[in-house]
């Protein structure tokens, strides 16, 4: 039997994860990603659970511990920058808000990339470069690149996140699958004030909306993280200036560092800035293509399970294909099988939403910072610890 070539579409986490993986099992890999060449830095994430699991088979944890960050908590302040409440990343059993392995989106990718490098293999890695048409029968897939030249596959891999073009050349518009759940996020780098506590996430909610500063694995730098309610807006899709307005608009009397954080964010080299959506598929294969991470399951960056859901989902799928790599239709069945009971329950909103991180009124704000101080009490800790339990703590992860 040839040795299969798999297309893997995007060169995040989600799609460097299943390479790698790949590469392992013998398969020969080609990867596309858009961007000219891999994205630094990016939102901290987390890993707890089976995604920390993953991460330990996968021998990803020396890298990892060489660039995770130093967080020691989250504490949130009122408008004057008092502290009215602190979560240490212990608290809890470790499983609040806080975790003890944070690391930068970009630093993680760059371990999975580095071990790609060291492991070899069949791997064509090709930056600026997306698919611009699929076609496929029962035996293969054919891309046609944004550079013209066309080629055939066994199979191609969507992890092109949340807008994914695979997905919407494969199953259709986005509008059918994705959900606008009240609100848009943005980050991006900015110096770290001098007043600030070090290694400390400091948040400040104001009505209808979260901003706050978190530590970089560089100290004189940090990130600046941002959620507001609204409802959904075409105007601010992909148009920066107009992003920008509606965060001054937000933020322009929210007090504390409030004035910085704008100042700084006509400036910053990485500004993101996104809706928050959830996407929901009805299969996540179709013939010789099949959809990973944000392309296929995101549940938002409020549900905490991104990171999660790419990296266990990459483990599956690539373990059901080398498990059986001459039956392709077989394995992604197997993949999904084994994996949507773990989206399930990773995809689901803490209580309340939006609607409970981002008050609309003051006296909600009010609510929410007794609910907090009650909430990292010695008393009621042990309560909040049964809140904080992982929805899929009861997931048995495949081995392979």
């Amino acid at each position: 039997m040839s040795t299969p070539h798999i297309l893997i579409s995007g060169g995040g986490i989600a799609g460097n994860a299943v390479a790698l993986q790949l590469l392992r099992a013998g398969i020969r890999v080609t990867i596309v990603e858009r961007a000219a060449e891999p994205r630094p830095g990016g939102q901290a994430v987390d890993l707890r659970g089976q995604s920390r699991e993953v991460a330990e088979r996968m021998g990803l944890m020396p890298g990892i511990r060489k660039l995770q960050l130093r967080e020691t908590g989250w504490k949130w302040i009122n408008e004057k920058g008092e502290v009215y409440a602190r979560m240490t990343a212990d608290m809890f059993g470790g499983e609040g808000p806080a975790a003890e392995i944070e690391i930068q989106r970009g630093d993680l990718n760059q371990v999975l990339l580095d071990l790609i490098h060291e492991q070899g293999g069949e791997l064509d890695y090709r930056y600026g470069e997306w698919i611009e048409q699929i076609t496929q029968d029962t035996d293969g897939v054919s891309v046609t690149y944004a550079s013209g030249p066309s080629e055939r596959f066994d199979l191609v891999i969507g992890a092109d996140g949340v807008h994914s073009a695979t997905r919407r050349l494969i199953f259709g518009p986005e509008e059918r699958f994705a959900t606008h759940l009240g609100g848009y996020m943005a980050f991006f780098t900015m110096p770290t004030p001098a007043d600030m506590e070090a290694d400390w996430l400091v948040g400040l909610g104001i009505p209808s909306g979260f901003f706050g500063i978190r530590p970089d694995r560089d100290p004189s730098s940090a990130k600046a993280l941002i959620t507001l309610r609204s409802d959904a807006d075409p105007a601010l899709h992909r148009d920066v200036a107009a992003q920008q307005r509606f965060i001054h608009q937000r933020l322009a009397d929210a007090g504390w560092k409030a004035p910085q954080i704008l100042d700084e964010m006509s400036r910053t080299p990485d500004f993101y800035f996104d809706e928050l959506a959830r996407i929901d598929m009805p299969s996540l294969s179709s013939g010789r293509v099949t959809l990973l991470g944000d392309a296929g399951f995101c549940g938002s960056p409020m549900t905490g399970m991104g990171t999660a859901m790419a990296i266990v989902g990459a483990y599956v799928l690539a373990g059901e294909l080398a498990a059986s790599p001459g039956d392709m239709p077989g394995a992604l069945a197997r993949y999904e099988e084994k994996i949507t009971p773990f989206l399930d329950k990773a995809k689901e909103l803490p209580g309340g939403g939006i609607k409970a991180i981002c008050p609309k009124s003051k006296l909600g704000l009010r609510m929410g910072r007794i609910g907090m101080r009650l909430m990292t009490s010695r008393v009621l800790s042990p309560l909040a610890r049964k809140m904080f339990t992982p929805r899929t703590e009861d997931y048995v992860l495949p081995t392979y």
